[in-house]
């Protein structure tokens, strides 16, 4: 499958945020990839992660919910949990919009603070958004009431070498475990989160049968 990458840029509450898309028009779902650029997790290759996710059959939409300017001027702009869930809805939206990718069943992968951010914005979740991803990361920071409301199935991979691997469990301890799956991996083979990732996605969206 050819994919075609577009880069991009998304009205967000006032803010443009910049992208890349790479469809086909057979693919089996799309995949939002949000990044807060204030937390790099170890280990975790965003190019590694998109290009599993597109091996599996999925077009992929990399999104930055911060723009450059914000990055550089406050260290902590990533942490503001509220201002990235709300761009990420925004986000969603957008792709409602878009008669190519309207259609396309929806999945979530994120890293970093970004994972608070998915955690947010599907508590409520729109009816596309068929699974999520929380790869490491601060889901935590999205908060206990979200994180036990969640609806969507939600998987959490984590290496358990992470010195963040503790706050990973207890928000996990949260989510209702009729949605919920665990999966570490280990940091000798960073091939393994993006797998994982892939294959979750992967089951929560079959690929159509011709009629």
């Amino acid at each position: 499958m050819k994919l075609r990458n577009t880069l991009i840029s998304i009205p967000a509450g006032g803010a443009w945020l910049d992208g890349v898309l790479s469809h086909a028009p057979d693919v089996r779902g799309l995949v939002l990839l949000p990044a807060s650029d204030n937390y790099h997790p170890p280990r975790i290759d965003a190019s590694r992660l998109a290009n599993a996710l597109q091996e599996a059959g999925f077009a992929t939409m990399s999104l930055n919910l911060l723009t450059r300017h914000e990055a550089a001027r406050d260290a902590d702009a990533g942490f503001n949990v509220s201002l990235l869930a709300s761009r990420l809805a925004a986000a969603i939206d957008w792709t409602d919009h878009q008669p190519p990718l309207a259609p396309l069943p929806l999945g979530l992968v994120a890293t970093g603070t970004a994972c608070a951010a998915v955690v947010r914005a599907v508590s409520t979740p729109p009816e596309r958004v068929v699974a999520i991803a929380c790869l490491g990361g601060r889901p935590d920071l999205a908060g206990a009431a979200p994180l036990r409301a969640l609806t969507v199935p939600t998987r959490f991979i984590v290496d358990r070498s992470d010195p963040q691997a503790a706050i990973a469990e207890a928000a996990y301890a949260l989510i209702p475990k009729s949605v919920s799956s665990w999966r570490e991996v280990s940091a000798a083979d960073p091939r393994q989160s993006a797998a994982a990732a892939a294959d979750w996605l992967a089951s929560h969206t079959p690929v159509a049968r011709p009629a």
